[in-house]
């Protein structure tokens, strides 16, 4: 774990006091991807599996944490960020702790945004999380979701 990740993870902890609770561990960021881990004991559900809120809430925080880490590295102190709306899917069951992953945006997107907070102080982005069983490649959660930074 790098120092931003240590960082991202104390934030968590400390602002939304569900993901200590959730056992969320952040387990990097490189490359702007952040990608977190959700272990299924504390969030497993009557069948087994990974209950369907802990997913959702990890792949916003997946969407929450990339932006504040991004906000960070750009110098942008003076915003809050709020997640406004989300859609997600659940193709396959999480059976094993859960990866969530989130990752950069295209770079012309990216500075449309930051543009449009300097100058108005609200800007919105879109940002795609997903999540895997841990050791699988493959997509068990898919999520969409619009952030929103103010001041």
């Amino acid at each position: 774990m790098n120092d931003d990740s240590e960082y991202l993870q104390a934030v968590l902890h400390s602002d939304i006091p569900i993901t200590r609770q959730m056992g969320l561990q952040v387990l990097g960021w490189q490359q702007q991807r952040l990608t977190l881990r959700l272990p299924l004991a504390a969030n497993v559900n009557h069948k087994s599996t990974l209950f369907g809120g802990s997913l959702y809430c990890g792949a916003v925080l997946a969407g929450w944490g990339w932006l504040h880490l991004r906000l960070r590295e750009a110098g942008i102190e003076d915003g809050h960020i709020v997640i406004q709306e989300g859609q997600i899917s659940y193709p396959l069951p999480v059976t094993r702790d859960a990866i969530a992953v989130c990752e950069a945006p295209d770079e012309k997107v990216w500075r449309r945004f930051l543009a449009t907070y300097a100058r108005y102080g609200r800007a919105r982005l879109a940002l795609q999380s997903r999540l895997s069983n841990e050791g699988s490649e493959e997509e068990a959660v898919q999520f969409s979701g619009q952030y929103v930074l103010h001041r």
